[in-house]
């Protein structure tokens, strides 16, 4: 039995495997649940997302990236072997090779990380990609030719903003605001506005149910429970679209600013090219309501979401697999 290639997304919210021959057959969350007093793994993905914040003490659910790097190698490495052995694409004598994306702009110190915890989880070679561009090849944007291709890659931990030709990245810009830092902004404001406590499972649901960042864009309400800070007792709220688009509005606008600052750092030609072509919003932040609308204000030039924005990366990964398979035939 021949093992087979894979290609990793490694998001700091979720994990997107890609097999060769078989497409995207994993989509997990980055958590591992597990016992503080023996450090046995109870839970890997969805199972352990469960538990966070409903454990007792002894049981913690980790999530081992953060900001789009390795916070917890061990953990990281854990997941990744539990994730692989999964997928059953080790063969009977070799291992598979595994491509594996990380943000621009980490440290040399992080991409040895997360290159270590692939190697250590089983693969024979391990190859590391940039994430903007492989979100750019998975989106479909044909990035080998000389004109100017622009995406915002909206993850968990990190936002990548590149503009990219000729296969690579020609100006690009990392921050660390995402979904993440979006959920934090609604868990902050409902304590200050309401005192009331809600976990990091909530806050999402409300950024996914009725949350947006253009003004009017979205006239929704959502009824959420938690603790009243004052009481110490369960409480049931209301919450509008338009107090979530307050939540959210200085975190988006650091990402508007890191994609006027890749714009002006870019060449005038390959500018030209983004205003025919316009910008891709990938990644699961693309999704955010009204984001791509006030993008296209803010930027003065048309903004899309991709097809499958939480796809991308991975759909990239195979592409470039197929394509480091066939450059290898040539030679």
């Amino acid at each position: 039995m021949f093992s087979r290639d894979i290609g990793i997304d490694l998001g700091t919210a979720n994990v997107l495997i890609h097999v060769k021959g078989k497409g995207i057959i994993l989509n997990e969350p980055s958590v591992v649940a597990m016992d503080r007093n023996t450090n046995r793994v109870l839970a890997v993905g969805e199972e352990a997302r469960k538990m966070i914040g409903r454990t007792p003490d002894n049981i913690v659910a980790i999530r081992p990236l953060k900001d789009g790097v390795i916070a917890d190698f061990d953990v990281t490495e854990v997941m990744l072997k539990h994730f692989i052995d999964q997928l059953k694409v080790k063969g009977f004598m070799n291992k598979p090779r595994i491509l594996i994306c990380c943000p621009t702009n980490i440290t040399s110190v992080e991409q040895k990380a997360i290159r270590e915890a692939a190697e250590k989880s089983g693969g024979k070679r391990v190859y590391l990609e940039e994430e903007p561009k492989v979100a750019a090849i998975g989106a479909g944007m044909d990035i080998f030719q000389p004109s100017g291709n622009m995406v915002v890659d909206i993850g968990g931990g990190t936002t990548d903003v590149a503009v990219l030709s000729m296969g690579d990245i020609v100006t690009s810009e990392s921050i660390k605001v995402a979904g993440d830092v979006f959920n934090n902004d609604i868990l902050q404001y409902i304590k200050r506005q309401y005192k009331l406590l809600i976990g990091e499972r909530t806050a999402e649901n409300i950024k996914i149910e009725i949350g947006t960042v253009y003004k009017n864009n979205r006239k929704e309400e959502m009824e959420i429970r938690g603790r009243d800070l004052v009481t110490g007792l369960p409480r049931v709220i209301t919450v509008h679209s338009a107090e979530i688009e307050q939540a959210l509005k200085e975190s988006v606008s650091l990402i508007v600013e890191a994609a006027k600052s890749v714009l002006e750092n870019t060449p005038p030609e390959l500018s030209a090219d983004i205003i025919d072509r316009g910008v891709f919003l990938t990644g699961g932040g693309a999704m955010l309501n009204g984001l791509d609308q006030l993008l296209a204000e803010e930027l003065k030039v048309p903004v899309f979401i991709s097809e499958s924005p939480m796809d991308c990366v991975a759909l990239g990964t195979g592409i470039i697999l197929d394509s480091m398979d066939k450059n290898s035939r040539r030679k």
